[in-house]
Formats: structure tokens, sequence, C-alpha cells
């Protein structure tokens, strides 16, 4: 039976997004695939791996459950090297305010990126004030669309936006709407990655990451309720 020989390569991950997002959803294996855009072929060898290292079973009906979350978050989040897998497009903005940035985010029209690391952590679960922008973007093209719009200045390295093209389109999955406050207000509302991907890319993180996943860690443990979990 086929198996993948690393269950944390680009595509295989997208599984282990829809997975860990919602670990009480049982899945087909036709089902997964077609929710993360994968072949069903694919999809067998990555969950045969799986249930292979303890992570997933089977249940009576022959779907696919989660047995063992936590571990596999935490294995995931130790295995990725969100600088280094990553593009990453760098550019500057003359806004000195991060609130007021992102601010500008939400009034952009048919928005195509989605805000990680510091800044969508800070956004979800408040801990960390981060100095710097980090968004995805599908491709080149969406950061220039979105750094004409921003009137952002591109710079060779060091600037405090960053568009990250990822190694695998799969990070936008399951991402999520997070609300902007100033002042005690909703002043609008801008895209950010899963908690899970959130975490993901912020535990080998440097200046602070792995405080911040910490603490998003208590709040994805939190929406899991009741499900079996070790470690």
């Amino acid at each position: 039976m086929r198996r993948v020989h690393n269950i944390f390569e680009p595509k295989a991950t997208r599984v282990l997004r829809a997975l860990l997002i919602d670990p009480q959803h049982n899945w087909t294996i036709r089902g997964l695939a077609e929710e993360v855009e994968i072949s069903p072929g694919y999809a067998h060898a990555v969950i045969s791996t799986l249930i292979d290292l303890g992570f997933v079973a089977r249940t009576e009906q022959y779907k696919i459950k989660m047995v063992n979350p936590t571990v596999l978050l935490k294995r995931w989040a130790a295995y990725h090297q969100y600088d280094k897998m990553n593009t990453f497009l760098e550019y500057y903005t003359f806004e000195r305010e991060i609130d007021r940035f992102i601010q500008q985010l939400s009034n952009i029209s048919n928005p195509n990126y989605a805000l990680t690391a510091l800044v969508g952590a800070f956004l979800i679960a408040p801990h960390v004030r981060p100095v710097d922008i980090h968004m995805y973007v599908k491709k080149k093209e969406d950061a220039t669309t979105l750094a004409k719009t921003l009137n952002l200045q591109p710079i060779p390295k060091g600037g405090n936006v960053k568009f990250v093209v990822p190694y695998d389109e799969g990070v936008f999955y399951g991402q999520q709407i997070a609300n902007i406050w100033i002042s005690d207000q909703v002043v609008g509302t801008v895209n950010v990655v899963s908690n899970v991907q959130l975490f993901v890319d912020l535990y080998n993180y440097p200046a602070r990451g792995f405080e911040a996943a910490e603490q998003l860690y208590k709040r994805i443990v939190e929406k899991w309720g009741k499900i079996i979990v070790r470690g």
C-alpha cells in the first residue's frame, strides 16, 4: 500500500490542515481529497502514513478521524521553517502605526491576501505587538497590486511590509476574518490565516514568535474541546 516519505511535504500539509482545523470531523478519503484539492490516491497515501504513525484512525464506517492532534500539530510546527520555505517580497510603508496600516487593508476591495506571523497572532490572540506586517499572497503580481494600492515602496531587504509567496497555496485553507480594534471600537476586518497555520508559522519564528505561538496554542486546544489529546 502506498505511503508518503514525509507527511510534512507541501501537498501532504493540505491534509494536515483539514484534519487539524476541525479534528472532530470524520472524513472520507474522497471527501478529504476534494476538500483540499489533491488526488484521492495521494490523499490515501497520506492518510495511510498518518495511520501508521498513530495520528489518525478509521471509524467503524471506514471514515478518517483524528486521535492525536496535539502531537501532530507540534511535530509539524517543529519541522516547519517559515522563513526558509517561503519567498519574501520586501516593501516599506511610512505609516508608523501598525493599527492604522492594518485598517488600510480593510478598505481594499476583493483582497487577495492573508495575514500571518506576529501580526496575525496580534489580531487573533493579542500578546506580542508586531513591528512589521507579513501577509501571504498567491503570486508576485498580487503583491505588486497590493503594494501600489497601499502606496508601498519596494526595498531590497529590511522592509516593514513583507509579502509572502507560499511554498504551497494550502496556507490559505481555513483562513478567517479578524476584527480591527482601535480605541475599543471595531473599525474594519482583515483576512488572517487559520489558527493552525498561524501556530505553525510562529513556532520557529524569531523575535518572540514561540511566545506568541504558545498563547495561540491555548486557543486552538480550547476550540478542539473534549477530543482526546496527548502532549
